[in-house]
């Protein structure tokens, strides 16, 4: 008998998107809380051993995400995340070649509100990172506290993420041999909260410490901004001096995190819900900028290299707004 695999439908991919998307939303808002109550969960009952034998295997691996992480080829591979590209898509565009006989810092830009194409663009193989920038190896950073939660760290580990400290960066820059590329989202949780359609507005007048890392590692920054970025999700009206915004800095101060009141559409419907919008985003990377090792670069040195970075970044932004629907009149402001 001959059996005929007919293609699935567009209905069918469709479902598919939508529901790598919910699995990755869930996975930022709700996983890490329930790795924490199966965690608590399991010491009172019968499969108490596993919890106890995963605390001592904690207290052991505890530095792990500062040495690399543990990246696992098949978890960035999977399928799920072919799916969740193609939910907006999210597109990768190389614009030079990076040399895989050194180690590169790369500066994201926007962070939005969840950094939808730093997370897949890096920490997954779906829009063909290996391909484009062969035997470099991505690593993204991400806030410390997110490595304390029990399983949900080595779930981060598995896509190439590691903790966002000093200790971190330099064990990824300083790797003999090159080929290392490390992420940092530089305006970090707090330009989440200015994250909305339209926005054009980057937290990086003031931030230099991702330059003076570079200069005393001797590594090429390069810049990258993902246009769409802020596209996906609206947000609650929180203009700096209200009494919203001032609760959002003030647990941002404590925690570590920014907390966006944000809402896009539903599973089920267009109106309302935590799902974003169905709009493309584009990491554009840029070119690298050579940078001088220096280990105890002075105040000058440092602004000098961070102002030449916001002048590539401006260029970049400019010479290719045109391709992604920015308004002409639309240019990057730094604050």
């Amino acid at each position: 008998m001959k059996v005929e695999f007919a293609p699935r439908s567009v209905p069918l991919r469709r479902r598919l998107q939508t529901a790598a998307v919910v699995q990755w939303v869930f996975s930022f808002l709700g996983l890490a809380p329930c790795c924490i109550a199966a965690f608590i969960a399991l010491l009172f009952t019968r499969f108490w051993l596993l919890s106890a034998l995963y605390a001592v295997w904690w207290v052991i691996d505890r530095d792990q995400p500062r040495k690399g992480g543990r990246r696992v080829r098949f978890l960035r591979n999977c399928a799920v995340w072919r799916h969740m590209r193609d939910y907006f898509p999210i597109t990768l565009v190389k614009t030079a070649e990076l040399d895989p006989r050194q180690n590169y810092l790369l500066g994201f830009h926007p962070h939005g509100v969840l950094a939808a194409g730093a997370f897949l663009n890096f920490c997954t193989e779906a829009s063909g990172f290996s391909t484009l920038f062969p035997a470099i190896t991505p690593h993204l950073m991400m806030l410390s506290l997110w490595f304390r939660v029990p399983f949900f760290r080595d779930y981060l580990m598995s896509g190439g993420l590691v903790a966002s400290d000093k200790e971190s960066a330099s064990h990824v820059l300083q790797r003999p041999g090159g080929g290392n590329l490390l992420a940092i989202i530089v305006g970090g949780a707090q330009e989440a909260l200015d994250a909305r359609p339209g926005s054009c507005t980057l937290l990086l007048r003031n931030r230099k410490g991702f330059v003076r890392l570079a200069i005393q590692h001797g590594t090429p920054l390069v810049p990258a901004f993902s246009f769409g970025e802020n596209d996906l999700f609206d947000q609650v009206r929180n203009p700096k001096g209200s009494w919203l915004r001032w609760i959002q800095h003030r647990l941002q101060q404590v925690m570590g995190i920014s907390l966006p009141l944000f809402h896009a559409r539903g599973i089920f419907q267009y109106s309302f819900g935590l799902m974003p919008y169905r709009r493309p985003i584009c990491t554009v990377v840029g070119k690298p900028i050579p940078v001088q090792k220096k280990l105890k670069p002075s105040e000058e040195e440092v602004d000098q290299v961070h102002e030449k970075y916001l002048k590539e970044l401006s260029k970049l932004f400019e010479d290719h707004k045109a391709q992604y629907n920015v308004p002409a009149d639309s240019h990057l402001e730094f604050i």
